[in-house]
């Protein structure tokens, strides 16, 4: 498989090039060159399959023949090794899990699947590879713990300052080693035109070999569509699902609009935003207009610009009908947010987090105006992460998983930095080429 630039003034690379570079010279994301078409169109086509076999085939054609079929099948096993369950929330609506694994949310499996690529990728080079990524919350702590003691590998992770949740913040500032967490104050944007200003600046990245740990990068994009597939195999009901997606940068719902294009049977998708409504807006008036992110108590989705729509964009070839003809968004707002929390528990006894409570109530919208579809969400995080408006929402403590209950007493290792580029140009520059 080769990819090429979106800006296509870059030549096109193949899996490891396209995975080692993150973006493309031309400061284009890179996209595959062809969608390949799998056999799973069906439930039944899954039958009997395990999730690392289901993984393995849907993988292969993206990373052939950078990665030989036996690294790849350890690699998908080794992302794969935690449940991802369909549960079903009513008559109408499902919830995919997928906060089973280390740092409780969705991130865990893009983020295994790139750091054991880019770990098989260093073995080939010399010098060390330096991981550069902006969170707005859940992306940092899976990156740390994907990445943290791979060989030749270091990651840095900046974070807005107070704008992630007291767990969050210390899946990604407790590992330490070759695990740097930079504080930004500022918000989640200020933290990503820094990153995206690193890899632009030549005089940089000529001493350094940076690349990017963010959804943009496609080792960490790509493998999302694989628990589109698991979804698939648990799915009973007779015709295919609407799948709403909370969205914030956009890559996870692109994602499964790929898995959908090479033959995943999908009704329809919801992207589902809260605050930050920039995609609502758009489908409404077909203009693209970004904006300053909003603070929500969904922050992992408070995204101004989000980086990964262009892709959507490039899957429907910029046609604006066909596009709105199968996706849909809605803007839920914090209060709404909140009172689905609170409601879901009490009627059905299942508790959402922030963001999937949004799904739910993007969902449930959808529903009420298309009786008889069924549908799911994609519940992105536990709800642990966000103790404070989930405890609010249900009026009770919440109980700690294991993963957290290792954490909870560690100490934060952080650099307090202000939202300036200059700074973290130098931090870079003091530990890796002269520290």
């Amino acid at each position: 498989m080769k990819y090429y630039s979106l800006n296509k003034e870059s030549v096109s690379v193949d899996f490891r090039d396209a995975t080692v570079l993150g973006q493309a010279p031309d400061k284009g994301l890179y996209f595959p060159e062809q969608i390949p078409q799998h056999p799973f169109t069906s439930p039944e086509s899954l039958n009997g399959l395990s999730a690392a076999e289901i993984g393995f085939q849907v993988m292969k054609p993206y990373v052939d023949p950078s990665i030989p079929d036996a690294e790849l099948r350890k690699i998908v096993e080794e992302t794969l090794s935690f449940d991802i369950p369909l549960v079903r929330i009513t008559e109408n609506i499902y919830s995919l899990e997928l906060y089973h694994g280390p740092t409780l949310a969705f991130k865990d499996v893009g983020a295994r699947f790139m750091s054991r690529c880019l770990g098989y990728f260093s073995r080939e080079r010399k010098g060390r590879i330096i991981v550069l990524v902006a969170t707005s919350g859940d992306t940092g702590g899976a990156v740390a713990d994907g990445f943290y003691g791979v060989e030749g590998v270091d990651v840095v992770i900046l974070y807005p300052s107070g704008k992630v949740s007291p767990v969050q913040e210390l899946q990604l500032t407790t590992f330490g080693g070759n695990i740097h967490a930079l504080e930004v104050q500022g918000d989640f944007d200020a933290c990503q035109k820094i990153v995206k200003q690193a890899f632009a600046d030549k005089a940089l990245t000529g001493q350094l070999f940076l690349t990017s740990a963010n959804s943009i990068n496609v080792a960490r994009w790509l493998p999302q569509q694989m628990y589109y597939f698991l979804a698939l195999q648990q799915w009973q009901e007779k015709q295919p699902p609407v799948i709403c997606v909370p969205s914030g940068n956009f890559g996870n719902i692109c994602a499964g609009i790929m898995a959908w294009k090479s033959g995943l049977p999908v009704q329809h998708f919801i992207a589902a935003c809260n605050a930050n409504d920039i995609v609502p807006k758009y489908l409404q008036s077909g203009e693209y207009r970004a904006a300053r992110a909003i603070a929500t108590i969904s922050n992992a989705m408070d995204v101004g610009d989000p980086s990964n729509f262009v892709r959507i964009l490039n899957i429907f070839n910029n046609e604006y009908p066909q596009l709105k003809g199968q996706i849909s968004s809605y803007s839920i707002t914090d209060q709404e947010t909140e009172e689905t929390i609170a409601e879901v528990y009490r009627q059905y006894d299942y508790l959402l987090d922030p963001h999937g409570a949004v799904g739910y109530a993007a969902l449930e919208r959808y529903t009420q105006a298309h009786p008889g579809t069924k549908g799911m969400i994609l519940e992105t995080a536990h709800p642990v992460n966000f103790p404070d408006s989930v405890e609010k929402a249900i009026g009770r403590s919440l109980e700690y998983p294991e993963q957290v209950e290792k954490i909870r007493h560690k100490e934060k290792k952080s650099t307090l930095i202000p939202p300036d580029y200059e700074q973290v140009k130098d931090f870079l520059l003091s530990h890796y080429l002269h520290g």
